[in-house]
């Protein structure tokens, strides 16, 4: 697929039009999300995000170094050390809304931060792993669009047109310097305006989070995973399956993510450093610790990127697809114990307090 205006071409298959193009506006939106919880949400404080924080951080550690050991023996695969590093929000939150009102709110809450950082963490990856051979003059262009994005802010401009014509602009830009075109999603979410000076009750941010999330949730996240994560069976083996590349992703993600999350949440509890999610008990947090383990859409993203052979991206998929199907089925049996144990405490609290009244 071509398109050209004058001088200026680009012409990519269609899969790369998917994951330049429509994950661009993907990140656009994890963009929006990511600055409306740090402005006034559940990341806008220094206590509401050091739990969270330090889970995210030891979640996106420890995977990359189980992958990393996986894989000490073949240096070329060494270049996906990111892959299990990531958490698919809506697919984990979509999991623990199964659960209904079974699970606190405040959980809920922990697990959307989590995702969150976790989120702004591979975007910093991406932007300082996977770029390739920089143009210096494009580079300078995006820039310029950058600079037009902050004055626009600045000025407190509050129709979307001019902020998505600078957006596209900058997506052009980036697309021709070498680093990833979906970082101009995230730079147009960080410009748009939370609020209007004149009208503080309509948000500008929610308005545009709003016209895109069925759009992401239901057209761009489905041909994405569509036109990723098929994998061939044609040829695979036990071998394939056990081989380093895969079998470092699905540990990474089901073992990797378990351990760092849930090991950094009790040592910052018994250090006094945080204190639990009100009301939640820590089956409840293993069970999110293994949620974070549904890498999915973002951990077939970062593979796209880490190797574009054939034959390692049939391994990466199998490597996501296992590590986060075995963390979704196991997170929520957990949590449904986890949730139902509670019940039924409760329901045997209630019926004591009532007979002594």
């Amino acid at each position: 697929m071509e398109i050209q205006i004058g001088e200026l071409e680009i012409h990519k298959p269609l899969l790369l039009w998917i994951n330049d193009g429509l994950m661009a506006i993907f990140f656009l939106l994890v963009g929006l999300e990511i600055k409306r919880e740090a402005l006034e949400g559940e990341l806008s404080t220094l206590a509401q995000i050091a739990l969270p924080g330090i889970a995210a951080a030891g979640g996106m550690a420890v995977p990359a170094l189980v992958y990393v050991l996986f894989n000490l023996g073949s240096p070329a695969e060494l270049k996906g050390w990111a892959i299990p590093a990531a958490t698919d929000i809506a697919f984990a939150l979509g999991i623990l809304a199964l659960l209904g009102s079974r699970v606190p709110l405040t959980l809920k809450v922990f697990l959307l931060a989590i995702a969150i950082i976790d989120d702004l963490g591979a975007i910093v990856i991406i932007a300082l792993f996977y770029t390739k051979d920089l143009s210096l003059m494009s580079l300078l262009l995006a820039s310029i669009g950058l600079v037009t994005l902050t004055l626009l802010n600045r000025l407190r401009v509050v129709r979307l047109a001019p902020y998505v014509l600078a957006g596209i602009f900058i997506w052009v830009c980036v697309l021709k310097s070498g680093v990833h075109a979906t970082l101009a999603g995230v730079a147009l979410a960080f410009a748009i305006p939370i609020r209007a000076r004149d009208d503080p009750e309509h948000s500008q941010l929610r308005e545009l989070e709003h016209i895109l999330h069925p759009w992401v949730a239901y057209g761009i996240m489905p041909i994405f995973a569509f036109a990723n994560a098929g994998v061939p069976l044609v040829g695979i083996t036990v071998a394939t399956l056990l081989s380093p590349l895969p079998l470092g992703i699905a540990m990474g993600l089901f073992v990797g993510k378990q351990i760092s999350i849930f090991g950094s949440v009790w040592l910052a509890v018994k250090l006094r450093l945080c204190a639990l999610p009100q009301g939640a008990t820590w089956p409840q947090i293993y069970g999110v610790a293994l949620l974070c383990g549904v890498g999915f859409t973002m951990s077939l993203f970062i593979g796209t990127l880490a190797f574009e052979d054939p034959q390692r991206a049939v391994g990466v998929r199998i490597g996501v697809l296992g590590g986060s199907i075995l963390s979704a089925i196991i997170g929520y049996l957990v949590l449904r114990m986890a949730t139902s144990e509670r019940s039924r405490t409760g329901d045997v609290g209630q019926k004591a307090s009532t007979r002594l009244q």
